[in-house]
């Protein structure tokens, strides 16, 4: 078979935005099949690489828990083979909290699809995470949504997923606060509350670590400027490592007390020490104004 083709499996949660994953890379050119039986991602991709001959193809597949268990369980299988004809493969795995995926069904009142007659939503999305539990084990980057807008969720999917090149390594810094719980993506999670924080000057409370002056006032706190130096030192000892290991993904939470003003500037400025690697780095801030997701 000749032709060389990218992979993007999207799976996850209902309501976690897999149809709005899908939807991004549908504009971005992808050939997208939704609710695929993960049993015939073999035959799609071999049917996918003849009708496009010697032209580079994408295609995007949503694979959710109405698939048969016993094909989710060989995903890993199936994966493996396809990389071994040489396809290009990519697994996204979206998945929200239990209280943000009532919240968005109870806002819609859509029924999820696992919820028949006499079903609570509750035991319906645990056992949804049963059904999926390899697929997610099986991920190659896993994102939360629980505090992402659509429109965060559709620039990750453009510049995390999409924009990421071959054999490169995709890393993200995010902020957030530890009020509102950690980041279950995070791979690495560092806790700055232990710095001084601007929350407690009065002129700066309503401001974010966006604001120079809170950029300005943490820059001359030496625990600040200590403890960037040894985040810094730590990501670009170990970066180098994990695209060695031939991982396409790593995301770095910073995390402070709300998430407005130690950890907004320390991702920033650990991104922009960064950035003259060859790795392309990204930022995120869980924990400023947003919009909320709709389920799919």
């Amino acid at each position: 078979m000749s032709g060389k083709l990218r992979l993007i499996i999207v799976s996850g949660l209902s309501g976690s935005g897999k149809s709005v994953a899908l939807h991004v890379l549908e504009d971005l050119g992808y050939y997208c099949i939704d609710n695929l039986p993960a049993g015939l991602l073999v035959t799609a991709v071999d049917e996918i690489r003849r009708s496009a001959g010697d032209t580079p193809r994408h295609l995007a597949v949503g694979v959710d828990a109405r698939n048969q268990v016993e094909n989710l369980n060989a995903l890993p299988d199936l994966l493996h083979e396809l990389r071994g004809k040489g396809v290009e493969t990519d697994v996204i795995f979206l998945h929200a909290s239990d209280d943000i995926l009532l919240q968005r069904y109870s806002e819609s009142r859509r029924r999820h699809p696992l919820a028949e007659q006499g079903v609570q939503l509750r035991a319906a999305i645990e056992s949804e995470r049963a059904v999926l539990s390899e697929v997610q084990l099986s991920a190659d980057l896993i994102i939360d949504t629980s505090q992402s807008s659509i429109y965060e969720l559709a620039d990750v999917i453009r510049s995390r997923v999409d924009s990421r090149e071959s054999q490169s390594l995709s890393v993200l810094i995010e902020s957030f606060g530890f009020k509102y719980g950690i980041p279950t993506d995070a791979d690495f999670v560092f806790d700055l509350r232990s710095l001084p924080n601007p929350y407690w000057t009065i002129k700066l409370r309503g401001l974010n670590g966006m604001d120079e002056e809170v950029q300005h006032f943490l820059d001359e706190q030496p625990k600040f400027i200590e403890m960037f130096e040894d985040v810094r030192a730590f990501l670009a000892r170990w970066i180098p490592h994990y695209r060695d290991a031939n991982r396409g993904y790593l995301t770095v939470a910073i995390g402070c007390t709300g998430g407005q003003h130690r950890s907004v500037y320390m991702t920033e400025k650990l991104a922009a020490a960064l950035r003259d690697r060859r790795e392309p780095i990204l930022t995120r801030h869980n924990s400023l104004p947003e919009h909320r997701l709709s389920p799919d």
